[in-house]
């Protein structure tokens, strides 16, 4: 019976043993399970949500180990234009390539001493192909080129190249998209430069003056003094305060003096009589939209300007500035003289002034713009497309068709005279905003088309001292007529 006892006592103490070897190796085999697991897990969320922002950082040394291994995709046009492409000879070595040159310089960008534009935007799907992650770094390891996505724009080449013809040599920005679905249809930012050449001159460009700098891209990045285009957000304004709007008269006599104010005159001290808030807006009234401006109450003012995105993001996918708007409850009354007229500290990109005309144009509706249509890989395959996405409702349809109504009447009797008796009934406003002493401006234009049923909405930024063209609406013009078919 002891020896039994023994034998059993024996067998216990084994079986704890193995036991415990076997509780300490299913430990094991858990925690590598769960590293693993934890792993590829990791690489999803790398693959899907942060893969795309760490291979578009510029400062992401590592991309151009990777881009080796890469054939670079293309970027082309909507209509497939290649705009963008990479060239390899036969010992291998690559060559980044821009057809068209300079006429698409700040949109594509450039992959040269680093990168800009659409090719730093999309740089993570031109780097990437269409298998799993896993099957990536397997061709990474066996040293096997593979072919990048190709991205495919929103953008028009015959409107692109009738905006930089237009635009010429002067300094400024031409940028239209569609106001119904926010493709953008055109981008062109001067002075430019020929992508091509950035190999060999990009340090060079990077030693101009910022006004002179050819790297900025000023239909996105450039702030301006919104001039008389600011006259929509305050017309806006106005209609929402005062239900008795269409009501407004008002007698021009060509300046206005506003009690604790500073005077402020008409262009070229035009008297312009008697008008309603139509003709007012029409003649582009400094005198009656200063007075407007002064009757706001403040605070509403101020957030309705909010509300459309002063002071904070677009939300675009793209390179941008954000305009700023420096109006307070404590301003001074000839502050909010200056900002109600487009002058003051307000600053705006061409880009943000071409997303409240296009709100007005669709319906109140402002839609994000983008730049980017599809990306499809090399086999043909659709791996992303883009869709309209609204930003928010910016006013009711019916003020939207009352400020369309305005606009008209700029085109027909106001200051619009580049489209007096145009093929298609056009929608804009002009604006002249000065800077610097004020013995200087830049011509504005914002608009859309047709009035009743828009297709293309615009906004033209002329630099001061432009010279070949009398105003940006003659810019704007030509754009429409390469849109037109005029």
């Amino acid at each position: 019976m002891e020896k039994k006892s023994k034998k059993k006592d024996k067998k216990d103490i084994l079986n704890s043993k193995k036991g415990l070897r076997n509780k300490e190796t299913n430990i094991i085999s858990y925690c590598f399970m769960s590293i693993f697991a934890i792993i590829m897990v990791y690489l999803v969320i790398f693959n899907e949500f942060l893969a795309k922002d760490i291979l578009n950082n510029p400062y992401n040394s590592l991309v151009d180990t990777q881009e080796d291994n890469v054939i670079r995709g293309d970027i082309l046009a909507s209509d497939g234009t290649v705009l963008a492409t990479t060239q390899v000879d036969s010992e291998g070595n690559q060559t980044r390539v821009y057809p068209l040159g300079s006429v698409f310089s700040h949109v594509v960008g450039f992959n040269n001493n680093g990168r800009s534009g659409l090719e730093l935007s999309e740089n993570y799907y031109l780097l990437s192909k269409a298998d799993n992650v896993l099957s990536q770094i397997s061709d990474d390891i066996d040293g096997e080129m593979y072919e990048g996505d190709d991205v495919y724009t929103t953008l028009s080449v015959t409107l692109q190249k009738a905006a930089y013809e237009a635009l010429g040599t002067n300094k400024g920005a031409v940028i239209a998209m569609d106001p119904t679905t926010g493709k953008i249809l055109c981008m062109v930012s001067y002075p430019s430069y020929d992508p091509n050449d950035a190999v060999d001159d990009y340090s060079t460009w990077l030693t101009y003056d910022s006004d002179d700098s050819v790297l900025l891209n000023r239909a996105t990045q450039g702030l301006y003094p919104p001039g008389s285009t600011f006259k929509i957000l305050t017309l806006l304004a106005y209609m929402e305060q005062n239900s008795d709007y269409e009501d407004f008269t008002f007698n021009c006599s060509g300046s206005v003096s506003i009690s604790g104010g500073t005077k402020i005159n008409c262009a070229s001290n035009t008297v312009h009589g008697y008008e309603t808030l139509v003709t007012a807006f029409a003649n582009s009234c400094n005198s009656a939209f200063a007075t407007i401006g002064v009757s706001l109450t403040r605070a509403e003012y101020i957030s309705l300007v909010s509300r459309f995105l002063f002071n904070q993001s677009l939300e675009v996918d793209f390179t941008y500035n954000e305009s700023s708007f420096s109006l307070t409850t404590d301003s001074s009354i000839s502050a909010v003289e200056e900002t109600a007229i487009g002058q003051g500290q307000t600053m705006i990109s061409p880009l943000h002034n071409l997303m409240i005309a296009s709100s007005v144009a669709n319906d109140g509706v402002m839609l994000k713009p983008y730049l980017v249509d599809k990306v499809v890989d090399s086999n043909g395959n659709t791996v992303i497309s883009y869709d309209s996405e609204e930003l928010g409702i910016m006013m009711s349809e019916k003020q939207a068709e009352y400020i369309t109504t305005c606009m008209k009447q700029v085109c027909k009797t106001g200051t619009g005279s580049a489209f007096r008796n145009y093929g298609v009934s056009v929608a804009g406003k002009t604006g002249s905003a000065q800077y610097g002493d004020g013995s200087n401006y830049h011509s504005w234009f914002v608009g859309f088309a047709p009035a009743d049923n828009p297709k293309i909405a615009i906004c033209v930024i002329l630099e001061g001292g432009f010279t070949g063209v009398s105003s940006a609406q003659y810019v704007a013009r030509a754009v429409l007529d390469a849109y037109f078919g005029y």
